[in-house]
């Protein structure tokens, strides 16, 4: 953590002193962010400086393989450009990244469904292949769901709404339940979330923030066919990507439980006014929970 107040006159300094070609581009602060803050530099580039994230693995990992995969993906994706190194000035690492247009989904919403479905499909055939043996793995994303069974229990006992508690556990223990992944480890976004998904024209039109990339369980990304996609389009979803059997939707929807619960988390702490809350996260995620409760 740094106490290093993080401005766009600090960003133009930093700009200035390793990048000094983009230094005179017009420098906006983009809303939210915790780990990492983003800062719009003119209207193609974007800087991602490295705040909360006690080390630069994230911002490091997105640097190695995003250039790798962005071209693979048929919807827009944040790609290193250029490479900030902690300095003097600022003591930890920040990226120059292009722009993905478009509003976070937080803030907006789908209104063309059947497009989005199938755009969230096609992107994740196209990211969902055999990762190779040098890609990251993670102990919080692409896992087993027993791994993240203690997780689940805290965000259930902090915030699950009573009239649906038993059909929610019930979901998530049938997805424990489920067979577990034995592909081989698939390339993983692993936090689908309406804030990490950019819409424009009513459809999806990007996905961004790629810390939580990892090899692993695909079905950690296929949750997002009740977390990002509004009521009923989930059947549409899974229709289109085709690679899902039974037990992968199993998992999915128990994932998607999880998420919907931590979304409300982070929204109840937002209204408590504690560190890193999103107060509008939590009608984002009670929505996202009834869609799961409601199946495909």
């Amino acid at each position: 953590m740094t106490d290093i107040e993080i401005t766009a006159g600090l960003v133009r300094d930093l700009l200035r002193d390793q990048h000094p070609d983009l230094a005179g581009l017009a420098i906006r602060e983009v809303p939210g962010g915790w780990g990492n803050q983003m800062w719009r530099i003119g209207d193609e580039l974007a800087v991602r400086v490295q705040r909360m994230d006690p080390t630069p693995e994230l911002q490091l990992k997105e640097r190695q393989w995003l250039p790798v995969l962005a071209p693979l993906l048929p919807l827009p994706v944040p790609t290193p450009l250029r490479c900030g190194e902690p300095s003097e000035r600022y003591p930890k690492h920040w990226t120059v990244m292009t722009w993905v247009p478009g509003e976070p989904l937080d803030h907006s919403s789908i209104s063309r469904s059947t497009h989005a479905a199938d755009a969230l499909a096609g992107f994740l055939r196209a990211l969902h292949v055999e990762a190779p043996a040098e890609a990251p793995i993670s102990s919080e994303f692409g896992t087993p769901l027993k791994a993240c069974a203690d997780g689940f229990d805290h965000f259930f006992d902090a915030v699950v709404p009573g009239g649906v508690a038993d059909e929610v556990k019930a979901i998530w223990d049938d997805a424990v339940a489920a067979p577990e992944w034995q592909g081989p480890p698939m390339w993983v976004h692993g936090d689908l979330h309406p804030a990490n998904a950019v819409v424009s024209d009513g459809t999806l039109a990007g996905i961004v923030d790629f810390g939580a990339l990892c090899a692993g369980d695909p079905a950690w990304d296929l949750a997002a066919a009740w977390v990002l996609l509004p009521a009923g389009a989930a059947s549409r979803f899974f229709g289109t990507y085709a690679h899902a059997d039974q037990a992968a939707i199993r998992r999915a929807r128990g994932l998607a439980a999880m998420k919907s619960l931590f979304l409300m988390l982070m929204g109840q702490n937002g209204d408590r006014g504690l560190p890193g809350g999103k107060p509008h996260w939590r009608p984002v995620g009670r929505a996202a929970l009834e869609r799961v409760l409601n199946g495909l």
